[in-house]
């Protein structure tokens, strides 16, 4: 059987962007980037299941700010119509260690992911995927790991050219999530938005060295970093956990003013930016 494991090592770097200031961003970096092959006009949808234990240690570990801590997620990439047991995902354990992010996954059909993630039961893998499967099952066996939340959003991606091969940068928007109906297949998901919809979370990943018309770009367009966590901001949204310094309240960023010039039925509303609207 073909390995179907995939690891690598990257810094990320993160900021929240308003809607309108992402696309010009992307406008600007598309002089020097390329659209990433997997990424089509208008982005895609990435869906992500994320275990945790009764205690939510993966979550604490985030907020105490460990030098070493992990996640487990199951990852589907697409439209969830249509997801059935056959439909590839990706079991996905995603370590920190100092300021390394860390990924290690397989590529599985949906139903063995979930034989192996929820039922807790050894499935078939070649020798070289035999260590990452065992870890995940230990784990999952070990810490009691449950499904704690799905969150969900539509990314589109750029990629380096020529000198800036290892640079990638990510936009992310419409995040959502919930936390409850666990499978992908769900029909009528009650998904809510779990970051303001006029905000977007752009990432720098390089693998290396972040290269400094970056940076540059970043100090002049004003970005500020931020320690933000989708899972965290989904855990917290849904009351599972106390708000922490790192949740992103909307009242702290407000959506933008509607100007005279915009027709009244573009202009956004407070129901516009209510956490149920558009986020399935």
């Amino acid at each position: 059987m073909a390995s179907r494991l995939h690891a690598f090592n990257r810094f990320e770097l993160k900021y929240l962007v308003p809607v309108e200031q992402a696309a010009e961003i992307r406008g600007e970096l598309a002089e020097r980037m390329d659209a990433d092959l997997h990424s089509p006009v208008g982005g895609y949808g990435v869906w992500s299941l994320y275990y945790d234990s009764p205690q939510l240690r993966f979550y604490w570990e985030k907020i105490e700010g460990l030098k070493f801590r992990r996640k487990l997620r199951i990852r589907h990439y697409g439209n969830l119509d249509g997801v059935t047991d056959e439909s590839p995902v990706c079991v996905e354990i995603k370590q920190r260690v100092n300021r390394v992010t860390q990924k290690r996954r397989i590529t599985l059909p949906y139903g063995v992911a979930r034989q192996l993630c929820d039922d807790r039961v050894m499935v078939d893998h070649s020798v070289k995927e035999s260590a990452f499967i065992q870890e995940v099952l230990e784990l999952v066996v070990r810490l009691n790991l449950q499904p704690s939340a799905i969150t969900g959003y539509q990314r589109e991606a750029l990629v380096g050219r020529d000198t800036d091969t290892g640079l990638r940068v990510t936009f992310d928007r419409r995040i959502r999530g919930r936390d409850r109906d666990f499978h992908f297949g769900t029909t009528t998901p009650e998904n809510r938005f779990t970051i303001p919809p006029h905000l977007s979370v752009m990432e720098i990943k390089v693998n290396e060295r972040t290269p400094h018309w970056i940076t540059d770009l970043a100090a002049r367009r004003n970005l500020n970093l931020v320690r933000i966590s989708k899972y965290v901001q989904s855990i917290e949204a849904f009351g599972l956990a106390p708000r922490s310094v790192f949740h992103i309240n909307e009242a702290d960023y407000p959506p933008p003013t509607p100007t005279e010039e915009q027709p009244l039925e573009q202009r956004p509303t407070q129901h516009d930016a209510s956490l149920k609207v558009g986020a399935k």
